[in-house]
């Protein structure tokens, strides 16, 4: 409501109340008109006044703070021309908006204060684990070093084995903290994915004799499937996603690959018969150190930051990746990839 409507509403029945109080106790019309017409005029011009000096002022300046610090600008600016004709509603509703967003950043902060909780605790635990290894190794070396020599070798070999874990898990964090910062850029060219992905089965097929596990193309692709991307990095994604299917996968199972042609992009799919992923599982299943069951996690080995880097190295390419799985059946994790003409 303008400032002048809600004036002349308050002069109104200021005037009307006298009025109607002098009519009662004159009984006259004519004094009802004088002074209706007296103490309109006059509660107008100083309700219009005070209002306006000491209330609508004050609203317009809240008004303008909250409009254009929410549009980014400093004081100064926020401080400068009025914008709007009726800041009474505007600022109600600038208001609620603010407090809207206000309410989604803290959330936002509560849920980001909870995975930094989360990813400190299993960063730590990931780093102890080793740690307690090779001092436990260590220790146990200083006592038969002289009287049991073949022991201590074994125990220098296991030692060795948890350095080597740690400076993968130092390896995998550097590369994701490089990937967030940009400091890692991705370098895009042209490359057949398929010529790519047969090299990287080639790669992990001893891993996957190892337990029985057959790596192959679902359909034939005869000609090139041209890509744009940062092929390193793309290598990287299929080795951690093939890797993970084998970990996770069946004695004698299979992981397949196919590629679906999409309007200006590749569609590639990673398919495993493995032991599958609960539901309540796949949301978080790109997190940091994100374990379904830990006790078996352990057992397969791995950092824990495979999945994650995937999905840094994707995103940092504009692509997007999925997952959907079904508890005994197998997990397919799926991403995109642009069309290298």
């Amino acid at each position: 409501m303008k400032l002048s409507v809600l004036v002349l509403f308050t002069a109104l029945a200021v005037g009307l109340s006298i009025g109607l109080v002098n009519f009662h106790f004159q009984g006259s019309w004519y004094y009802l008109l004088i002074s209706f017409g007296i103490s309109f005029i006059t509660s107008f011009i100083v309700f219009y006044y005070l209002i306006e000096k000491y209330i609508y002022t004050k609203i317009k300046l809240i008004y303008k703070l909250i409009h254009n610090l929410k549009l980014g600008k400093d004081l100064k600016e926020a401080l400068g021309e009025y914008v709007s004709s009726d800041p009474i509603n505007d600022v109600e509703q600038e208001v609620k908006e603010w407090a809207g967003a206000k309410k989604k950043e803290i959330d936002l902060l509560k849920k980001q204060e909870q995975f930094r909780r989360e990813f400190l605790s299993n960063v730590s635990h990931e780093f102890k684990t080793p740690l307690f290894a090779i001092q436990g190794y260590i220790e146990t070396l200083q006592d038969c070093v002289v009287d049991d020599p073949e022991q201590a070798v074994i125990f220098l070999k296991k030692a060795g084995n948890n350095v080597e874990r740690l400076s993968y898990l130092i390896n995998d964090l550097d590369v994701i903290s490089k990937l967030e910062t940009g400091e890692s850029p991705i370098h895009y060219q042209k490359f057949d994915f398929v010529h790519l992905a047969k090299e990287v089965m080639d790669y992990l097929e001893d891993r996957a004799q190892s337990k029985k596990i057959n790596l192959f193309f679902k359909d034939k692709y005869s000609g090139p499937t041209m890509v744009s991307a940062d092929r390193e990095k793309i290598r990287q994604v299929l080795i951690n996603l093939i890797v993970n299917s084998i970990k996770y996968g069946i004695e004698n199972g299979e992981t397949a690959i196919k590629i679906f042609e999409l309007h200006d992009q590749f569609l590639i799919e990673v398919t495993d018969n493995g032991i599958g992923i609960e539901e309540k599982h796949l949301t978080r299943l790109f997190e940091r150190f994100y374990r379904i069951d830990t006790h078996r996690a352990r057992e397969v080995g791995g950092t824990g930051l495979g999945l994650a880097i995937v999905k840094h190295i994707l995103e940092a390419h504009q692509q997007t990746i999925s997952v959907r799985s079904t508890p005994g059946i197998g997990t397919t994790f799926a991403f995109t990839l642009q069309k290298g003409g």
